[in-house]
């Protein structure tokens, strides 16, 4: 079914299931997603690529994993993402042992702002609720939080900590680039808000 974009003059957008055919686009966007997070370097991502194709074969073709690829009519992709039904422990109230992993939902930058991310996550969660899960959870970076809570996730308590200081220390740095950033973003909004006021 086509997907309606808030962009008339462009051709629509067709979500579809992936298949095994469809594992090097899902390995080259989820390294491209990771690129443009800007957490690993490029020897860390060269190393990933061969150790995400073993893991994610076998998951896709037992069914453990479901991902989607979004096209547009002339079957150019424009983004994909996936959910993992990965194993869990049964908590109170939570008797699956398994939850619904959403992951690598990536979008090419000349399609964004089409609603391509937010069609793939709705799709994952229609098929997790379909199946009976009463919870669906994922790992958002700073640039996709925005997509995840407008669909209506929430922030959890997770906690982390870093057996490996060099990541620890990229990841540092990233969060105070993005802190900076921010906080130049905010000066230069309420700049333009106070010469809009004069």
């Amino acid at each position: 079914m086509p997907l309606r974009s808030r962009h008339p003059v462009e051709e629509p957008v067709v979500v579809r299931r992936a298949t095994l055919a469809d594992t090097d686009l899902l390995v080259a966007h989820r390294l491209a997603m990771f690129r443009e997070m800007g957490d690993h370097p490029a020897r860390a991502l060269a190393r990933h690529a061969p150790a995400y194709v073993g893991w994610l074969v076998p998951r896709i073709a037992s069914g453990e994993l479901v991902a989607w690829v979004a096209e547009d009519t002339k079957q150019r992709p424009l983004g994909s993402g996936a959910v993992w039904f990965q194993p869990s422990q049964p908590r109170p109230g939570f008797d699956d042992v398994r939850v619904p992993y959403v992951l690598s939902v990536y979008t090419d930058p000349r399609a964004r702002g089409r609603g391509i991310a937010t069609t793939i996550v709705r799709r994952a969660l229609a098929l997790a609720r379909r199946l009976g899960y009463a919870r669906v959870t994922l790992h958002a970076s700073s640039q996709g939080r925005g997509v995840y809570e407008r669909i209506g996730f929430e922030r959890t308590t997770e906690l982390r900590y870093w057996l490996d200081p060099a990541q620890q220390r990229r990841t540092d740095r990233k969060r105070a680039a993005e802190a900076a950033a921010a906080k130049r973003a905010a000066v230069r909004a309420k700049g333009r808000s106070v010469r809009a006021r004069t």
